[in-house]
Order: C-alpha cells, then sequence, then structure tokens
C-alpha cells in the first residue's frame, strides 16, 4: 500500500501577488513554446495522464504548466476552470508522493475564459513519483528540454543523494577505462560500460551514479537508456 500521498500547497506564497504571472506575461511565456520548465494543456480531461508533468517538474528544476493553451500556443482558456483545478488537484493527492510545494491560480482571459496555472517548485526532497491504480510500482519521471520521461534506477538514485555530503569514489581500472571511453567517444552508456569494463551492469551502475554524484560526470536521461558525459 502506498502511503504519504497528500501534497503541500505553499499558501503562504498565495498573497504574494507581485510573484503571479498576469494575461502580459502569460503571453509572453507562451511565444516561447513548451520547454523545460513550460508544458501546455488545453484541457484537464484526463487528469491522471497530467501529474506527471508536475512531479517531472518537481524533479527537475520546477515549472509552470498551463491549462488552456494548445501545444501550438494557441491561449483559448478553459470554460469551468474551478471544476479543471478540482479534478487536477484530486488526482495530484490521490497518486503523487511524496509531498512537493506548487501553487494554483487562474488568470482571466478577455473571452471571458481562464487560463489555471501550475507553478510547482523544485524540491529538496527527491524523488517524487506517481503511481496510478493500475501501476504495480510507483514510476518516477523527469524533465529532459519539453519532454518528461520516466526516470532510470540511475537516475532516481542520483536525485535521492544528489544533496548528501561525503560521496566520494576510488580511482582505479574500472574509471580509467570509463573516462577513456568517454574522451574518444564523447560519452558513455551503462550498456558500453559493461562491454568496455566487462563488469555486471550493478557494478558498473553503481560506478557511474558515484561519478553523477562526485559532479565528474553529469548524467542525460533519456526514454531508452541515459547517456553520460564529462562535466
Amino acid at each position: 500500500m502506498r502511503i504519504g500521498s497528500e501534497i503541500l500547497l505553499d499558501r503562504s506564497l498565495g498573497d504574494e501577488e507581485e510573484n503571479l504571472l498576469d494575461l502580459r506575461n502569460l503571453r509572453n511565456l507562451v511565444r516561447h513554446g513548451e520547454g523545460l520548465r513550460l508544458e501546455f494543456k488545453m484541457k484537464v480531461k484526463f487528469p491522471e495522464k497530467i501529474i506527471k508533468e508536475l512531479v517531472a517538474f518537481a524533479n527537475t528544476e520546477g515549472g509552470h504548466l498551463f491549462v488552456g493553451v494548445s501545444d501550438a500556443g494557441v491561449i483559448e482558456g478553459v470554460k469551468f476552470a474551478e471544476e479543471e483545478q478540482f479534478l487536477l488537484e484530486r488526482a495530484i493527492e490521490k497518486y503523487c508522493f511524496p509531498v512537493f510545494t506548487y501553487r494554483a491560480y487562474r488568470i482571466r482571459l478577455d473571452n471571458g475564459r481562464e487560463v489555471l496555472v501550475y507553478q510547482v517548485y523544485e524540491s529538496v526532497d527527491k524523488p517524487h513519483f506517481v503511481q496510478l491504480d493500475a501501476d504495480p510500482h510507483p514510476i518516477c519521471y523527469v524533465r529532459v528540454e519539453d519532454r518528461t520521461i520516466q526516470a532510470s534506477k540511475e537516475m532516481k538514485q542520483i536525485l535521492r543523494r544528489q544533496n548528501n555530503d561525503g560521496i566520494s569514489f576510488a580511482y582505479g581500472e574500472i574509471e580509467r577505462l570509463l573516462l577513456d571511453h568517454i574522451r574518444k567517444n564523447g560519452h558513455i552508456t551503462l550498456a558500453q560500460l559493461v562491454q568496455e569494463a566487462q563488469i555486471p551492469i550493478w557494478l558498473a551502475s553503481r560506478k557511474l551514479v558515484l561519478l553523477v554524484l562526485t559532479r565528474v560526470l553529469k548524467i542525460e536521461p533519456g526514454e531508452s537508456f541515459d547517456t553520460y558525459r564529462l562535466n
């Protein structure tokens, strides 16, 4: 059974009107298109599919989700924004964990409709997960450019430990082979390290995670596999 599904709404920020987007700033942001910290949705028809975007923002650098904006950047708004907000926040509370911080508000358009804004803050309690009723295990998501992707086992470990102190590694033959491969090819993957060093996958995974945590390498998450480069 999953526990800890509640989400913290940072109400202390709700009165800081000068930090809320207005219609002019909304239009300026939308012109740039979707990206690492921006996601557009026309409506909350399937909230279970939208909450992964919020979790990904919390696991990465934070961001804004606009409901009532098309993928092409057309700002149409939604007719019943309060109902859309209720559906989405019910899904957040039911399926997302642990607590992360966000605030939600609405921007009224000239046509009488509203854009629902979710501002998600980068979390200090990573990783965060989504677990739907049909999911056997919780799923972690991260943001890569304008996409939300499922995090690998290595990415989840890095998120969990990235603020820990005292992490170190021993430089040995595996590390030498790994770094030589990157200098020659520009990058390395988990599968390539297993083949290059002829080591089990668990050991290759551990080596890569430690080198990212000690900032020797940087990880570039991918949908099929992660790529590691010199930091």
